[in-house]
């Protein structure tokens, strides 16, 4: 089977930060070449100095990226970037800032060509530590952006103060305890922070658990600044730490051990079937019964995708594990169902 093409969705609200992201990648020498599928080339900005080549809608970028704009049908776009295979390592897919970035990530699991040669590698979701929050009051495309990441830039996080920004992440983690959160200014992140991440193995996505929300804080409680009022910032921004986001949730459960495949593929395909609409995301590495290899999946809504990945290592514990994010989910329902499902 050919290495299929790792493709990254890149969302995030106008403004965020997401052309200054899109701007080191065509132009810094780090050597890997990238396939940047954008939505209008004047929002980039493309600098010509930097384009050595064009060819229809596609420009070369003389550090061997190449760039090219989403005219119409994504599908199509991808298939012809595919007809250059070889000449790119990678693939990345900006959504407009309004977007739900559903409709393209599930582009990736609905083509059987495009899924033949790419598969989805990471949703990265570009945030403004300074607007965010009053973006997730007035726009639910922002929270559905958070909640889809595999990775979130908490981006202009010079703007705002300690507190804000603690306050901004507790936001996130509210809506979405699973992604990878960098916090950056002008979206300087080591480029493999963001591409690359081979989140379709939820060793990375995982690498987050969700008790970390519940951590004792460790703020030295030396130094702390009063203002006239008396009032203990620190604490304040400690305080803020506990945000329940109403609408949208996240269950993550796991099996010590292994599920039974003929219990389990039905299920998770009959659970998404019906509650589709409100799932945005779902994930899982599950051992299944007599099976030395991994099952992976990964769902956007209704659609999910998996196959064996790699095999267990000696050292592994086999567990089976889900992450589920949406929109209020039902999750004894799911635990039920889950659970059913344990070899």
């Amino acid at each position: 089977m050919a290495e299929k093409i790792p493709v990254t969705v890149l969302t995030g609200y106008l403004g965020a930060g997401k052309t200054t992201l899109l701007n080191r990648i065509l132009s810094e020498p780090h050597g890997r070449k990238f396939a940047v599928i954008v939505n209008e080339f004047g929002e980039i900005g493309i600098d010509n100095d930097l384009v050595v080549g064009a060819d229809e809608e596609v420009f070369e970028m003389n550090n061997g990226c190449i760039c090219c704009t989403v005219r119409g049908d994504l599908i199509r776009i991808i298939e012809g970037l595919m007809k250059r295979k070889g000449k790119f390592d990678a693939i990345i897919v900006e959504t407009t800032g309004l977007a739900d970035p559903a409709p393209v990530a599930q582009t990736f699991f609905v083509d059987a060509d495009v899924q033949d040669a790419a598969r989805l590698d990471a949703v990265v979701t570009v945030a403004d530590a300074k607007w965010l929050a009053a973006r997730l009051k007035d726009a639910p495309e922002a929270k559905n952006q958070i909640a889809f990441a595999d990775v979130i830039l908490l981006n202009k996080s010079d703007l705002v103060t300690e507190a804000e920004l603690a306050e901004v992440e507790a936001r996130i983690r509210a809506i979405n305890p699973y992604a990878k959160l960098h916090k950056t200014t002008k979206c300087a992140v080591p480029l493999d922070a963001v591409l690359g991440r081979n989140a379709f193995d939820l060793e990375r996505i995982l690498e987050i658990e969700p008790e970390f929300l519940h951590t004792e804080d460790h703020h030295d409680h030396g130094h702390h600044d009063h203002d006239h009022h008396g009032h203990d910032h620190a604490h304040e921004a400690h305080g803020l730490k506990h945000y329940h986001d109403e609408d949208m949730q996240s269950v993550a459960l796991s099996i010590e051990g292994d599920v039974d495949p003929e219990r389990f593929l039905p299920w998770i395909n009959e659970y998404t079937q019906k509650e589709g609409p409100s799932i945005l995301r779902s994930k899982g590495i599950l051992a299944f019964k007599n099976e030395p290899k991994r099952f992976v999946f990964q769902g956007v809504h209704m659609i999910l995708d998996g196959d064996l990945q790699r095999d267990w290592r000696p050292e592994e514990k086999r567990v089976s594990r889900v992450v589920f994010i949406g929109r209020n989910l039902k999750e004894d329902e799911i635990r039920a169902g889950f659970m059913a499902c344990a070899a």
